[in-house]
Protein backbone atom coordinates (compact mmCIF):
# COMPACT_ATOMS: atom_id res chain seq x y z
CA UNK A 1 0.00 0.00 0.00
CA UNK A 2 2.62 2.50 0.43
CA UNK A 3 4.44 2.01 -2.50
CA UNK A 4 1.20 2.65 -4.07
CA UNK A 5 1.08 6.05 -2.36
CA UNK A 6 4.84 6.76 -3.15
CA UNK A 7 4.20 6.14 -7.10
CA UNK A 8 4.04 8.69 -9.36
CA UNK A 9 1.50 7.03 -11.49
CA UNK A 10 -1.30 7.50 -8.61
CA UNK A 11 -0.95 11.34 -8.11
CA UNK A 12 -1.41 11.01 -12.16
CA UNK A 13 -4.37 9.21 -11.57
CA UNK A 14 -5.86 11.23 -9.03
CA UNK A 15 -5.16 14.66 -10.85
CA UNK A 16 -7.05 13.09 -14.20
CA UNK A 17 -10.00 11.95 -12.50
CA UNK A 18 -10.58 14.99 -10.49
CA UNK A 19 -9.73 17.92 -13.22
CA UNK A 20 -10.93 16.35 -16.12
CA UNK A 21 -14.84 16.46 -14.76
CA UNK A 22 -13.95 19.77 -12.57
CA UNK A 23 -12.46 21.11 -16.14
CA UNK A 24 -15.12 19.78 -18.26
CA UNK A 25 -17.48 22.35 -15.72
CA UNK A 26 -15.70 24.99 -16.32
CA UNK A 27 -15.63 25.01 -20.01
CA UNK A 28 -19.43 23.87 -20.51
CA UNK A 29 -20.25 27.09 -18.25
CA UNK A 30 -17.86 29.10 -20.32
CA UNK A 31 -19.41 27.73 -23.69
CA UNK A 32 -22.88 28.68 -22.37
CA UNK A 33 -22.22 32.34 -21.36
CA UNK A 34 -20.08 32.96 -24.66
CA UNK A 35 -23.38 31.40 -26.97
CA UNK A 36 -25.65 33.87 -24.86
CA UNK A 37 -23.48 36.63 -25.93
CA UNK A 38 -23.09 35.47 -29.28
CA UNK A 39 -19.50 35.69 -29.27
CA UNK A 40 -16.80 34.36 -32.12
CA UNK A 41 -15.03 32.58 -29.16
CA UNK A 42 -17.93 29.81 -28.56
CA UNK A 43 -16.45 27.78 -31.10
CA UNK A 44 -12.76 27.84 -30.14
CA UNK A 45 -13.91 26.68 -26.69
CA UNK A 46 -16.11 23.90 -27.91
CA UNK A 47 -13.18 22.67 -29.44
CA UNK A 48 -11.51 23.00 -26.08
CA UNK A 49 -13.84 21.57 -24.29
CA UNK A 50 -15.45 18.81 -26.06
CA UNK A 51 -12.27 17.09 -27.56
CA UNK A 52 -8.55 18.40 -27.00
CA UNK A 53 -9.34 18.35 -22.76
CA UNK A 54 -10.77 14.79 -23.15
CA UNK A 55 -7.80 13.52 -25.31
CA UNK A 56 -5.12 15.21 -23.59
CA UNK A 57 -6.47 13.66 -20.55
CA UNK A 58 -6.10 10.40 -22.14
CA UNK A 59 -2.60 10.77 -23.35
CA UNK A 60 -1.86 11.56 -19.77
CA UNK A 61 -3.61 8.90 -18.51
CA UNK A 62 -1.78 6.68 -21.01
CA UNK A 63 1.86 8.10 -20.86
CA UNK A 64 2.32 8.78 -17.18
CA UNK A 65 -0.39 7.01 -15.33
CA UNK A 66 -0.42 3.75 -16.99
CA UNK A 67 3.32 3.69 -17.71
CA UNK A 68 2.79 2.97 -21.69
CA UNK A 69 5.97 3.74 -23.79
CA UNK A 70 6.05 6.91 -25.59
CA UNK A 71 6.93 5.32 -28.80
CA UNK A 72 4.02 2.34 -28.86
CA UNK A 73 2.15 2.94 -31.64
CA UNK A 74 -0.90 3.57 -29.21
CA UNK A 75 0.60 6.62 -27.57
CA UNK A 76 1.76 8.00 -30.99
CA UNK A 77 -2.10 7.84 -32.54
CA UNK A 78 -3.31 9.44 -29.62
CA UNK A 79 -0.68 12.09 -29.35
CA UNK A 80 -1.56 12.05 -33.63
CA UNK A 81 -5.08 13.54 -32.47
CA UNK A 82 -4.24 16.15 -29.95
CA UNK A 83 -1.16 17.77 -32.48
CA UNK A 84 -4.37 18.11 -34.82
CA UNK A 85 -7.27 19.63 -32.51
CA UNK A 86 -4.05 21.83 -31.19
CA UNK A 87 -3.63 23.03 -34.77
CA UNK A 88 -7.17 23.21 -35.47
CA UNK A 89 -7.90 24.89 -32.61
CA UNK A 90 -4.89 27.50 -33.06
CA UNK A 91 -6.65 28.13 -36.36
CA UNK A 92 -10.48 28.71 -34.87
CA UNK A 93 -9.13 30.75 -32.10
CA UNK A 94 -6.86 32.90 -34.61
CA UNK A 95 -9.65 33.32 -36.44
CA UNK A 96 -12.50 34.36 -33.90
CA UNK A 97 -10.10 37.13 -31.96
CA UNK A 98 -8.22 38.57 -35.11
CA UNK A 99 -10.72 38.39 -37.91
CA UNK A 100 -14.42 37.85 -37.68
CA UNK A 101 -16.23 40.62 -35.91
CA UNK A 102 -13.46 43.29 -36.72
CA UNK A 103 -14.71 46.77 -37.37
CA UNK A 104 -15.72 48.01 -40.54
CA UNK A 105 -13.05 50.07 -42.23
CA UNK A 106 -10.14 48.23 -39.92
CA UNK A 107 -7.37 46.43 -41.47
CA UNK A 108 -8.83 42.88 -40.36
CA UNK A 109 -12.25 43.46 -42.41
CA UNK A 110 -10.31 44.20 -44.96
CA UNK A 111 -8.45 41.29 -45.53
CA UNK A 112 -9.27 38.94 -48.51
CA UNK A 113 -10.90 35.61 -48.01
CA UNK A 114 -8.28 34.08 -50.35
CA UNK A 115 -5.24 35.68 -47.76
CA UNK A 116 -6.71 33.44 -45.01
CA UNK A 117 -7.16 30.63 -46.99
CA UNK A 118 -3.29 30.91 -48.44
CA UNK A 119 -2.54 31.73 -44.24
CA UNK A 120 -4.44 28.50 -43.69
CA UNK A 121 -3.15 26.29 -45.98
CA UNK A 122 0.21 26.74 -44.69
CA UNK A 123 0.15 26.42 -40.89
CA UNK A 124 -1.87 23.13 -41.51
CA UNK A 125 0.85 22.42 -43.85
CA UNK A 126 3.33 23.00 -41.70
CA UNK A 127 1.30 21.73 -38.67
CA UNK A 128 1.25 18.40 -40.27
CA UNK A 129 5.00 18.53 -41.08
CA UNK A 130 5.96 18.70 -37.40
CA UNK A 131 3.68 16.28 -36.16
CA UNK A 132 5.21 13.37 -38.96
CA UNK A 133 8.76 14.87 -37.59
CA UNK A 134 8.20 15.06 -34.05
CA UNK A 135 5.63 12.04 -33.48
CA UNK A 136 6.24 9.33 -35.86
CA UNK A 137 10.01 10.76 -36.66
CA UNK A 138 9.69 11.49 -40.05
CA UNK A 139 12.88 13.18 -42.50
CA UNK A 140 10.58 15.96 -43.87
CA UNK A 141 13.71 18.18 -44.84
CA UNK A 142 13.73 16.28 -48.05
CA UNK A 143 10.02 16.20 -48.66
CA UNK A 144 10.23 20.48 -48.39
CA UNK A 145 13.63 20.93 -50.55
CA UNK A 146 11.57 18.79 -53.41
CA UNK A 147 8.46 21.52 -52.54
CA UNK A 148 10.79 24.47 -52.86
CA UNK A 149 12.33 23.09 -56.24
CA UNK A 150 9.05 22.03 -57.52
CA UNK A 151 7.47 25.40 -56.95
CA UNK A 152 10.07 27.28 -58.52
CA UNK A 153 9.62 25.29 -61.42
CA UNK A 154 5.93 25.53 -61.49
CA UNK A 155 6.56 29.10 -61.14
CA UNK A 156 8.67 29.75 -64.07
CA UNK A 157 6.35 27.69 -65.97
CA UNK A 158 3.32 29.66 -65.27
CA UNK A 159 4.82 32.76 -64.37
CA UNK A 160 1.89 34.37 -66.43
CA UNK A 161 -0.95 33.35 -64.24
CA UNK A 162 1.13 33.53 -61.06
CA UNK A 163 1.30 36.90 -61.66
CA UNK A 164 -2.41 37.74 -62.61
CA UNK A 165 -3.03 35.75 -59.13
CA UNK A 166 -0.59 37.68 -57.25
CA UNK A 167 -1.94 40.99 -58.89
CA UNK A 168 -5.55 39.96 -57.86
CA UNK A 169 -4.49 38.95 -54.52
CA UNK A 170 -2.82 42.60 -53.85
CA UNK A 171 -5.60 44.14 -55.84
CA UNK A 172 -7.78 42.57 -53.02
CA UNK A 173 -6.13 42.95 -50.24
CA UNK A 174 -6.23 47.07 -51.39
CA UNK A 175 -10.07 46.29 -51.61
CA UNK A 176 -10.77 49.65 -54.47
CA UNK A 177 -13.68 48.52 -54.72
CA UNK A 178 -16.24 45.98 -53.17
CA UNK A 179 -19.07 43.47 -54.16
CA UNK A 180 -22.29 45.47 -55.42
CA UNK A 181 -19.79 48.66 -56.40
CA UNK A 182 -20.02 50.26 -60.05
CA UNK A 183 -16.58 50.50 -61.88
CA UNK A 184 -15.50 52.41 -65.14
CA UNK A 185 -12.72 50.67 -66.90
CA UNK A 186 -11.27 50.67 -70.08
CA UNK A 187 -12.89 47.55 -71.08
CA UNK A 188 -15.94 48.22 -69.84
CA UNK A 189 -18.81 49.38 -67.50
CA UNK A 190 -20.72 47.82 -64.82
CA UNK A 191 -21.94 46.60 -61.28
CA UNK A 192 -19.21 44.62 -60.10
CA UNK A 193 -20.62 40.64 -59.67
CA UNK A 194 -17.72 38.65 -58.34
CA UNK A 195 -14.40 38.70 -57.69
CA UNK A 196 -11.65 36.06 -57.37
CA UNK A 197 -8.32 35.92 -57.61
CA UNK A 198 -8.07 35.99 -61.22
CA UNK A 199 -10.68 37.53 -62.81
CA UNK A 200 -13.31 40.60 -61.72
CA UNK A 201 -16.79 39.86 -63.29
CA UNK A 202 -19.07 43.44 -64.28
CA UNK A 203 -22.66 43.50 -64.81
CA UNK A 204 -23.21 45.59 -68.20
CA UNK A 205 -26.08 46.28 -70.17
CA UNK A 206 -24.56 43.68 -72.56
CA UNK A 207 -23.79 40.67 -70.41
CA UNK A 208 -20.97 39.78 -68.13
CA UNK A 209 -17.48 41.28 -68.65
CA UNK A 210 -14.93 39.78 -67.57
CA UNK A 211 -11.63 41.12 -66.69
CA UNK A 212 -8.06 39.80 -65.95
CA UNK A 213 -6.74 41.33 -62.43
CA UNK A 214 -3.15 42.37 -63.80
CA UNK A 215 -5.48 44.37 -66.20
CA UNK A 216 -7.06 46.37 -63.79
CA UNK A 217 -4.07 46.21 -61.26
CA UNK A 218 -1.92 48.15 -64.29
CA UNK A 219 -4.93 50.53 -65.55
CA UNK A 220 -6.63 53.45 -63.87
CA UNK A 221 -10.43 52.86 -63.69
CA UNK A 222 -13.26 54.72 -61.55
CA UNK A 223 -15.46 53.16 -58.83
CA UNK A 224 -18.38 55.69 -59.56
CA UNK A 225 -19.91 54.17 -56.09
CA UNK A 226 -17.13 56.28 -53.99
CA UNK A 227 -17.80 57.86 -52.33
CA UNK A 228 -21.37 57.58 -52.06
CA UNK A 229 -23.84 59.75 -53.11
CA UNK A 230 -21.51 61.70 -55.21
CA UNK A 231 -21.94 60.44 -58.36
CA UNK A 232 -22.98 62.47 -61.19
CA UNK A 233 -23.77 62.51 -64.90
CA UNK A 234 -22.84 65.42 -67.51
CA UNK A 235 -25.14 65.57 -70.49
CA UNK A 236 -24.20 68.47 -73.29
CA UNK A 237 -26.97 69.78 -75.36
CA UNK A 238 -27.08 71.97 -78.38
CA UNK A 239 -29.45 75.73 -78.16
CA UNK A 240 -30.84 78.06 -80.82
CA UNK A 241 -27.73 80.89 -81.14
CA UNK A 242 -30.57 83.63 -79.82
CA UNK A 243 -31.84 81.51 -76.87
CA UNK A 244 -31.04 83.39 -73.93
CA UNK A 245 -27.94 81.37 -71.99
CA UNK A 246 -29.65 82.13 -68.21
CA UNK A 247 -33.21 81.01 -69.75
CA UNK A 248 -31.74 77.81 -71.32
CA UNK A 249 -29.71 77.09 -67.87
CA UNK A 250 -32.89 77.31 -65.58
CA UNK A 251 -34.63 75.31 -67.89
CA UNK A 252 -31.99 72.76 -68.02
CA UNK A 253 -31.76 72.74 -64.20
CA UNK A 254 -35.39 72.41 -63.22
CA UNK A 255 -36.01 69.31 -65.77
CA UNK A 256 -33.12 67.54 -64.35
CA UNK A 257 -33.93 68.66 -60.47
CA UNK A 258 -37.42 66.81 -61.42
CA UNK A 259 -35.70 63.52 -62.40
CA UNK A 260 -37.15 60.86 -60.38
CA UNK A 261 -33.24 59.59 -60.10
CA UNK A 262 -31.78 62.67 -59.23
CA UNK A 263 -30.06 63.05 -55.75
CA UNK A 264 -32.84 64.68 -53.34
CA UNK A 265 -29.90 66.44 -50.95
CA UNK A 266 -27.81 67.55 -54.33
CA UNK A 267 -28.75 70.67 -56.72
CA UNK A 268 -27.88 69.48 -60.56
CA UNK A 269 -26.09 72.57 -62.39
CA UNK A 270 -25.63 73.97 -65.48
CA UNK A 271 -23.37 76.16 -67.52
CA UNK A 272 -22.86 77.10 -70.94
CA UNK A 273 -19.86 76.10 -72.73
CA UNK A 274 -19.93 78.25 -75.81
CA UNK A 275 -20.87 77.30 -79.66
CA UNK A 276 -24.09 76.83 -78.24
CA UNK A 277 -23.21 73.86 -76.31
CA UNK A 278 -24.61 73.60 -72.61
CA UNK A 279 -23.42 71.07 -70.04
CA UNK A 280 -25.82 69.88 -67.36
CA UNK A 281 -24.42 68.45 -63.76
CA UNK A 282 -27.16 65.70 -62.83
CA UNK A 283 -26.36 64.55 -59.06
CA UNK A 284 -27.72 60.95 -58.84
CA UNK A 285 -28.89 58.60 -56.24
CA UNK A 286 -26.99 55.30 -57.88
CA UNK A 287 -24.62 54.69 -60.94
CA UNK A 288 -27.31 52.29 -62.15
CA UNK A 289 -29.13 55.21 -62.59
CA UNK A 290 -27.10 56.62 -65.33
CA UNK A 291 -28.63 55.09 -68.43
CA UNK A 292 -31.91 55.81 -67.31
CA UNK A 293 -31.39 59.43 -66.09
CA UNK A 294 -30.04 60.47 -69.11
CA UNK A 295 -32.38 58.82 -71.26
CA UNK A 296 -35.58 60.83 -69.43
CA UNK A 297 -33.65 64.19 -69.22
CA UNK A 298 -33.24 64.49 -73.27
CA UNK A 299 -36.62 63.05 -73.63
CA UNK A 300 -38.02 66.12 -70.65
CA UNK A 301 -35.98 69.00 -72.48
CA UNK A 302 -37.67 68.34 -75.87
CA UNK A 303 -40.98 68.88 -74.71
CA UNK A 304 -40.13 71.59 -71.86
CA UNK A 305 -37.52 73.29 -74.30
CA UNK A 306 -40.45 73.55 -76.75
CA UNK A 307 -42.84 74.82 -74.65
CA UNK A 308 -40.34 77.59 -73.34
CA UNK A 309 -39.68 78.78 -76.87
CA UNK A 310 -36.24 77.61 -76.69
CA UNK A 311 -34.65 76.02 -79.81
CA UNK A 312 -32.95 72.86 -78.98
CA UNK A 313 -30.49 71.54 -81.28
CA UNK A 314 -31.48 74.74 -83.15
CA UNK A 315 -34.73 73.48 -84.48
CA UNK A 316 -37.67 75.46 -85.19
CA UNK A 317 -41.17 74.56 -83.59
CA UNK A 318 -44.27 74.50 -85.71
CA UNK A 319 -46.69 72.64 -83.15
CA UNK A 320 -48.88 75.36 -82.03
CA UNK A 321 -50.57 76.60 -84.87
CA UNK A 322 -53.10 79.17 -84.85
CA UNK A 323 -55.53 76.38 -86.98
CA UNK A 324 -54.68 73.33 -84.31
CA UNK A 325 -54.95 76.09 -81.81
CA UNK A 326 -58.62 77.19 -83.23
CA UNK A 327 -59.80 73.10 -83.39
CA UNK A 328 -58.05 72.23 -79.91
CA UNK A 329 -60.30 74.98 -78.28
CA UNK A 330 -63.53 74.26 -80.04
CA UNK A 331 -63.07 70.50 -78.98
CA UNK A 332 -62.51 70.91 -75.36
CA UNK A 333 -62.52 74.75 -74.16
CA UNK A 334 -65.36 75.80 -75.36
CA UNK A 335 -67.87 73.61 -73.96
CA UNK A 336 -65.94 74.30 -70.50
CA UNK A 337 -65.84 77.70 -71.11
CA UNK A 338 -69.51 77.89 -72.74
CA UNK A 339 -67.63 80.08 -75.32
CA UNK A 340 -69.70 80.73 -78.83
CA UNK A 341 -67.98 80.99 -82.20
CA UNK A 342 -67.24 84.74 -81.85
CA UNK A 343 -65.44 84.04 -78.67
CA UNK A 344 -63.07 81.34 -79.61
CA UNK A 345 -61.81 83.13 -82.59
CA UNK A 346 -60.88 85.88 -80.05
CA UNK A 347 -59.77 83.23 -77.33
CA UNK A 348 -57.00 81.59 -80.40
CA UNK A 349 -54.38 84.75 -80.10
CA UNK A 350 -53.65 84.24 -76.52
CA UNK A 351 -53.86 80.35 -75.92
CA UNK A 352 -51.10 77.70 -76.50
CA UNK A 353 -51.04 74.02 -78.07
CA UNK A 354 -48.05 72.49 -74.77
CA UNK A 355 -47.51 68.65 -75.14
CA UNK A 356 -45.69 66.86 -71.86
CA UNK A 357 -43.72 63.65 -71.91
CA UNK A 358 -44.63 60.67 -70.01
CA UNK A 359 -44.43 60.92 -66.33
CA UNK A 360 -43.23 64.85 -66.46
CA UNK A 361 -44.22 67.09 -63.93
CA UNK A 362 -47.38 69.58 -64.95
CA UNK A 363 -48.08 71.40 -62.24
CA UNK A 364 -46.05 71.45 -58.83
CA UNK A 365 -47.85 71.70 -55.44
CA UNK A 366 -47.35 75.02 -53.59
CA UNK A 367 -47.29 76.94 -56.98
CA UNK A 368 -49.87 79.70 -58.11
CA UNK A 369 -51.24 78.57 -61.45
CA UNK A 370 -50.57 81.12 -64.34
CA UNK A 371 -53.91 80.03 -66.61
CA UNK A 372 -55.85 77.16 -66.85
CA UNK A 373 -55.07 74.04 -68.81
CA UNK A 374 -57.15 71.82 -70.79
CA UNK A 375 -56.42 68.07 -71.71
CA UNK A 376 -56.75 67.53 -75.75
CA UNK A 377 -55.09 64.13 -75.63
CA UNK A 378 -53.29 61.68 -73.03
CA UNK A 379 -53.95 60.81 -69.20
CA UNK A 380 -52.81 63.04 -66.24
CA UNK A 381 -52.44 61.62 -62.41
CA UNK A 382 -53.03 63.70 -59.64
CA UNK A 383 -50.85 63.06 -56.63
CA UNK A 384 -50.53 64.92 -52.83
CA UNK A 385 -47.85 64.89 -50.56
CA UNK A 386 -48.89 62.72 -46.92
CA UNK A 387 -47.69 64.35 -43.35
CA UNK A 388 -44.84 61.77 -43.75
CA UNK A 389 -43.91 62.94 -47.34
CA UNK A 390 -45.03 59.98 -49.52
CA UNK A 391 -46.71 60.75 -52.60
CA UNK A 392 -50.46 59.42 -52.44
CA UNK A 393 -52.20 58.88 -55.86
CA UNK A 394 -55.61 61.19 -55.56
CA UNK A 395 -56.86 60.41 -59.21
CA UNK A 396 -56.31 60.78 -62.96
CA UNK A 397 -57.97 63.14 -65.51
CA UNK A 398 -58.52 62.54 -68.95
CA UNK A 399 -59.47 64.17 -72.17
CA UNK A 400 -61.84 67.35 -71.70
CA UNK A 401 -60.56 67.54 -68.17
CA UNK A 402 -58.65 71.08 -66.83
CA UNK A 403 -56.10 72.11 -64.25
CA UNK A 404 -55.32 75.49 -62.48
CA UNK A 405 -58.59 76.84 -61.70
CA UNK A 406 -57.09 78.18 -58.54
CA UNK A 407 -55.63 80.90 -60.86
CA UNK A 408 -58.80 82.81 -60.15
CA UNK A 409 -58.22 83.19 -56.34
CA UNK A 410 -54.27 83.23 -56.27
CA UNK A 411 -54.40 80.21 -54.12
CA UNK A 412 -51.63 77.26 -54.63
CA UNK A 413 -52.12 74.07 -55.46
CA UNK A 414 -52.81 71.31 -52.71
CA UNK A 415 -51.43 68.49 -54.89
CA UNK A 416 -48.64 67.93 -58.01
CA UNK A 417 -50.23 66.58 -61.54
CA UNK A 418 -47.77 64.52 -63.59
CA UNK A 419 -48.48 63.05 -67.49
CA UNK A 420 -48.78 59.21 -67.49
CA UNK A 421 -48.07 59.53 -71.05
CA UNK A 422 -47.66 61.99 -73.90
CA UNK A 423 -50.03 64.65 -72.84
CA UNK A 424 -51.37 67.53 -74.96
CA UNK A 425 -53.20 70.42 -73.88
CA UNK A 426 -54.25 74.11 -74.50
CA UNK A 427 -53.26 76.97 -72.03
CA UNK A 428 -54.78 79.81 -71.49
CA UNK A 429 -53.45 82.59 -69.43
CA UNK A 430 -55.27 83.98 -66.23
CA UNK A 431 -56.31 87.29 -67.61
CA UNK A 432 -58.52 85.82 -70.50
CA UNK A 433 -60.03 83.60 -68.18
CA UNK A 434 -60.88 86.13 -65.68
CA UNK A 435 -62.43 87.95 -68.58
CA UNK A 436 -64.60 85.12 -69.34
CA UNK A 437 -65.48 84.12 -66.33
CA UNK A 438 -66.68 88.30 -65.62
CA UNK A 439 -68.81 87.94 -68.45
CA UNK A 440 -70.47 84.68 -67.09
CA UNK A 441 -70.75 84.92 -63.51
CA UNK A 442 -72.01 81.59 -63.36
CA UNK A 443 -68.63 79.98 -64.40
CA UNK A 444 -67.09 81.44 -61.10
CA UNK A 445 -69.21 79.56 -58.89
CA UNK A 446 -68.67 76.45 -60.62
CA UNK A 447 -64.84 77.11 -60.38
CA UNK A 448 -65.24 77.70 -57.14
CA UNK A 449 -67.17 74.56 -56.16
CA UNK A 450 -64.83 73.05 -58.86
CA UNK A 451 -61.63 73.96 -56.63
CA UNK A 452 -63.16 73.10 -53.32
CA UNK A 453 -64.29 69.69 -54.63
CA UNK A 454 -60.55 68.64 -55.97
CA UNK A 455 -59.35 70.05 -52.44
CA UNK A 456 -61.71 67.71 -50.25
CA UNK A 457 -61.16 64.93 -52.75
CA UNK A 458 -57.37 65.13 -52.36
CA UNK A 459 -57.73 65.59 -48.25
CA UNK A 460 -59.50 62.41 -48.42
CA UNK A 461 -57.24 60.84 -49.92
CA UNK A 462 -54.69 61.47 -48.08
CA UNK A 463 -56.03 60.79 -44.97
CA UNK A 464 -57.26 57.20 -45.89
CA UNK A 465 -53.78 56.47 -47.01
CA UNK A 466 -52.29 57.47 -43.93
CA UNK A 467 -55.37 55.32 -41.89
CA UNK A 468 -54.25 52.38 -44.20
CA UNK A 469 -50.87 52.91 -43.11
CA UNK A 470 -51.37 53.53 -39.46
CA UNK A 471 -53.46 49.67 -39.99
CA UNK A 472 -50.37 47.77 -41.70
CA UNK A 473 -48.11 48.95 -38.81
Amino acid sequence: MGDVFTSSWFYWAIGIAIGLPVGLVLLTEWQHKLRRRNSFLAKPVTLLRNYLLPLAALLLLMVEASQIPAGSTSVRMVGTLVAFVVLVLLLSGINAAVFEGAPDGSWRNRVPGIFLDVARFLLIAVGVALIFAYIWGANVKGLFTALGITSIVVGLTLQNSVGQIISGLLMLFEQPFKIGDWLDTPAAKGRVAEVNWRAVHLETGTGLQITPNSVLAGASFTNLSRPPGKHTIMVTSVFGLDDAPDEVCAMLVRVASELPQCHPDRSPTAVPLGAREYQTKIPLRSPADDGKAKATFLRWIWYSSRRAGLHLDEAEDGFSTPERVAAAIQAVVAPRLRLDRDEQLELVPHARVERFGAGELVQRSGEVPTGMMFVLAGELQLTASGEDGAEVIVGTLEEGSFIGQSTLTRQPVIGSTYAVDEVTMVAVGREQIERIVHENPLLLQEFGRAIEQRRDHVLRAVSTAEDDDSADT
